[in-house]
């Protein structure tokens, strides 16, 4: 397998990961804020489209859709990050597909080597590498992906996808009481 095809694999995961957090939850638990930053799963599928539409996209010369925080740079006042009112999760996701389709044109038609540039970066880094956005763009969405496991868990105590392959709810009840135990020797 090829160093890009890896990386695609390893994207495709976490993307699909994200998307899972969503399942059976209500329109407000996608929403919501769920820390004293207002991490939401919603901003967080909203925030990686466009990340990928940028960094797989447009700056690597194959322009993507004009996102509308962006046209009117909310997007500096964390307007990614959070959905509004009359965004809906199928609109958000259909996007974040649309930016899995972009980036992986990109990826089925560029070289790692290929030449980028990023825009909005100090002109002394700005000139870089499609494998090296590619890389950052799997690091982000895998980062995110955890954030989404942590923010769902937090809803519903729905943990991740590898829990049960860890132990048995008993099993997880001792590994709990053991973590426990540890922290309160610090108290």
């Amino acid at each position: 397998m090829s160093l890009s095809a890896d990386l695609h694999r390893y994207l495709q995961a976490s993307r699909e990961s994200l998307l899972a957090t969503l399942d059976g939850l209500s329109e407000y638990d996608v929403r919501r804020p769920m820390t004293p930053t207002a991490t939401n799963l919603l901003g967080l599928v909203k925030h990686l489209a466009g990340i990928e539409f940028g960094y797989l996209g447009d700056c690597v010369g194959r322009p993507a859709p004009l996102l509308p925080w962006v046209e009117d740079e909310s997007v500096w006042d964390s307007a990614d990050m959070w959905a509004t009112a009359e965004q809906t999760r199928e609109e958000l996701v259909a996007l974040y597909r649309r930016a899995w389709q972009h980036s992986d044109e990109s990826i089925a038609q560029l070289p790692l080597d290929a030449p980028a540039s990023v825009a909005w970066w100090p002109e002394e880094r700005r000139q870089t590498t499609f494998g090296s956005l590619l890389v950052r763009v799997v690091d982000e969405t895998a980062h995110h992906a955890g954030h989404a496991d942590i923010v769902r868990e937090l809803i519903d105590g729905r943990p991740g996808g590898d829990h049960d392959s860890a132990g048995d709810a008993a099993w997880w009840t001792r590994h709990l009481d053991r973590v426990q135990a540890a922290a309160d020797r610090h108290r």
